[in-house]
């Protein structure tokens, strides 16, 4: 009984210690953001601390090998595991505040306090394994097969832990309950191992570990993860943080770390600058005239709270529009705050590019702002993915991406651009004034901005076009750019863009300059 408790106390500490890391993960990317950059952090960090557990634990387990000694570690890294999200918080509050100023030196330093403050927990239930090997083997010739096991058992908690935050706790209870529950539990199978191997005089000294846990849960784990002024609702579902502002009037959408403004909604106003508004300028590259009841539907891969199908709406009627939105925490948020209530408007909680190859249906526009700053989705920038987009357009269709930028630096756009003209005759570009943002316009016949320009004489000309339109159209024809293609191609099989992006950030943060496409 001893050793089949000694197996379930490693499974439930591997499951602990991955449900920790996929937390950290969260805890860290509602006010850092969910970067490859910040990822490869905290793994790397996890990593080094389970290597000293690892190390320490099998010198340890040498020196004194007793169940009291590995289950009062494994107490020991399920306490300070639960208080980690607790102790973080001021900080974490402090950095959100650092973040909308873009303050780096702070973001630095309270990026690197926090991960920190994992060295305590993760070290120790790093020792679990080692601990529990040589507490197992009783015979020297069974010690491979023991190990095997071990190592088995609790890879498969780990499993169960990569899924249990992120597909159930997070969306339910949020990410500093999740660390509370898992503290919890953890706890819990620490105190009975102890009772199993010492009896009542061993565990009842450590029960008031899950009393100060669960007096410091009372005291600080309620209350808002950030406390930007004018914030109004804040939620984590399975794939975001989800904070949304409200300012005379005006309502905002940001997601994790909050760099970047995904929805706006006034209840009276429909313009908001922008890049949502040219997405409507796109049809009237074709020849012309084209008039705008040729506008017949639309798709949005990145409906977001839906900014862009409202602007739609309201320019074009009640046109049938289908919004891919990957998670639907979002598409509620967006239908209670962002008044995403119109009828024509299908939300789809689906993948974009899933979605989009699975729908029967053909587009007058397909409009992609996928974004999670600062990446743009690799499998929406590939030659097989603008084939999809190409085969789900109308013979006069246009596929419209919003893309980022530095400010000296068109490196994505440029090889987004050479990526596109191997499915589309034509493309264009324009950039949004004052921001880092540009559009990318890929049309299914061959046109020119000269169409442009001859749509907007006559829309302007007609008297009764909507003034969104024609600023929209406006602000592409006099902020267009040329077009300058590499000879770089993004397919499945090789799409560096998270590398290229990250190029693109330290190139500007450093001031510096370094080509990264061969």
């Amino acid at each position: 009984m001893s050793r089949r408790y000694l197996y379930f106390a490693v499974f439930s500490s591997g499951m602990t210690t991955l449900a920790i890391e996929f937390a950290a993960s969260r805890l860290l990317g509602a006010v850092f953001g969910t970067s490859n950059l910040v990822w490869a952090s905290i793994i790397g960090l996890i990593l080094i601390y389970l290597t000293f557990g690892y190390f320490i634990g099998g010198r340890w387990a040498d020196r004194s090998p007793q169940p009291r000694t590995f289950y009062r570690i494994m107490l020991w890294g399920a306490f300070t595991a639960g208080i980690v999200p607790l102790i973080s918080k001021p900080v974490l509050r402090f950095a959100a505040d650092a973040f909308d100023m873009l303050q780096v030196p702070i973001l630095a330093g309270s990026f690197v306090s926090v991960l920190i403050l994992f060295f305590v927990p993760i070290t120790l239930l790093g020792m679990i394994s080692p601990f529990a090997i040589r507490l197992a083997i009783t015979n020297s010739a069974e010690a491979g097969m023991i190990s095997g096991r071990i190592y088995a058992i609790s890879t498969l908690g780990s499993f169960i832990g990569t899924f249990l935050p992120d597909l159930l706790l997070i969306p339910l209870v949020g990410t500093t309950h999740t660390f509370l529950i898992f503290s919890a539990y953890l706890i819990l199978v620490a105190l009975v191992g102890l009772w199993v191997s010492e009896g009542a005089r061993g565990a009842l000294p450590w029960l008031w570990m899950p009393v100060v846990l669960a007096i410091i849960a009372i005291l600080f784990a309620s209350g808002a993860i950030k406390q930007t002024r004018g914030q109004v609702y804040e939620t984590e579902s399975a794939y975001n943080y989800i904070q949304v502002l409200e300012e005379n009037g005006y309502y905002y959408l940001r997601l994790n770390e909050g760099q970047g403004i995904h929805s706006v909604y006034h209840a009276e106003q429909i313009g908001y600058g922008g890049t949502w508004m040219q997405f409507l300028a796109a049809p009237f590259f074709n020849q012309p005239p084209f008039a705008m009841d040729e506008m017949h539907s639309m798709a949005i891969v990145g409906l977001a709270a839906g900014t862009t199908a409202r602007q739609a709406t309201h320019v074009f009627g009640p046109i049938p529009i289908d919004g891919y939105e990957i998670d639907p925490e979002i598409i509620r948020v967006g239908q209670e705050y962002f008044g995403m209530t119109m009828p024509n408007l299908t939300a789809i909680a689906q993948d974009g590019r899933w979605g989009l190859e699975k729908s029967g249906k053909r587009y007058t526009v397909i409009g992609v702002d996928a974004y999670r700053p600062p990446y743009i989705p690799w499998h929406m920038t590939t030659v097989e993915f603008f084939e999809i987009a190409r085969e789900h357009l109308t013979d006069d269709g246009v596929l419209v991406i919003n893309v980022g930028r530095a400010p000296n630096d068109r490196r994505l756009i440029d090889v987004l651009t050479s990526t596109l003209q191997e499915v589309f005759p034509s493309v264009h570009v324009m950039d949004i004034p004052n921001t880092f943002n540009s559009i990318v316009y890929a049309t299914v016949q061959p046109t020119s901005f000269e169409n442009l320009e001859a749509n907007y004489m006559a829309l302007a000309q007609s008297g009764d076009t909507p003034p969104l339109l024609l600023e929209s159209i406006q602000k592409a024809i006099v902020n267009q750019q040329p077009t300058s293609p590499q000879e770089v191609v993004f397919t499945d099989d090789r799409a560096p863009v998270e590398w290229v992006i990250n190029n693109m950030v330290l190139n500007y943060v450093l001031n510096g300059e370094q080509e990264v496409l061969q």
